[in-house]
């Protein structure tokens, strides 16, 4: 697995300033949650379904409790700034639900348009799960493919960028709207794991797409033509190793890696 400083130590804060304590996290952890609280903010649903509240204001929350350098662990440990943090949380989330509900407006606009034009198109039995792919831009191209493919759905999981965040909107081109990202909220809010486990109790074939030293071949493998899933992982760390052994079928390897 790629290391970089947030996945390799979680204790790790502030560069040259080495490893500060868990406790001084924890800290300012409490004092932001007393901010959020006071604004009406359910802590225990921004942690336990992060997607509900969309990538700029989860950015945000996490940057005040894991900063990177440290001017901004110095910022972070300032009297105030947790309330300044709640605050701009506050409104990245009203932003993104606003966003959202006129995204969604638009889906339902365009769903039945569609419906009523593309009757005979019927949709293939393939769903692809993104599972916490970082670059906005990637997702949008991916769902630009996945309406041309004519796929059954796009499951955006985990710190995926979704619709309607703008950059998915500008490499999507209009494409996002014409793709199921699941059967109802529940569906959407769901993590890597219980999108994965809800699929193969349907009887779905999951693969992961990714290069281990246990891959077969993208030509040498099997796979079904319909009633499949793919699950493309992060672009630095790959698909979850929690996934590699005990819930994916069996890893197809990357095409740009093989050797032919």
């Amino acid at each position: 697995m790629h290391a970089t400083r947030s996945t390799s130590d979680p204790d790790y804060e502030g560069g040259n300033h080495g490893i500060i304590s868990a406790k001084n996290r924890e800290h300012r952890r409490d004092r932001l949650h007393y901010e959020l609280s006071k604004l009406g903010i359910d802590i225990e649903e921004i942690e336990s379904n992060q997607e509900r509240f969309g990538t700029s204001a989860l950015r945000t929350y996490n940057s005040f409790l894991f900063p990177k350098s440290p001017g901004a662990l110095a910022v972070a440990e300032s009297p105030t700034r947790a309330k300044v943090v709640a605050n701009n949380i506050s409104f990245l989330i009203r932003e993104y639900k606003a966003d959202r509900e006129r995204w969604l407006r638009n889906v339902d606009r365009e769903q039945r348009r569609t419906d009523a034009e593309d009757n005979d198109r019927v949709k293939h039995s393939i769903t692809i799960v993104l599972d916490n792919v970082r670059s906005a831009p990637n997702v949008g191209n991916i769902l630009r493919l996945s309406e041309a493919a004519q796929v059954e759905s796009v499951r955006l999981c985990g710190m995926t960028p979704r619709p309607p965040h703008p950059k998915v909107l500008k490499t999507a081109m209009g494409s996002a709207e014409l793709v199921s990202l699941g059967d109802d909220d529940e569906d959407q809010i769901m993590s890597t794991l219980q999108t994965v486990q809800a699929l193969k109790s349907r009887g779905v074939k999951v693969y992961g797409v990714e290069t281990t030293e246990n891959s077969t071949t993208l030509w040498d493998a099997i796979i079904p033509e319909d009633n499949v899933a793919y699950v493309f992982g992060n672009e630095l760390i790959g698909v979850g190793e929690f996934l590699h052994t005990s819930f994916l079928r069996f890893i197809v390897e990357a095409a740009s890696n093989l050797q032919r």
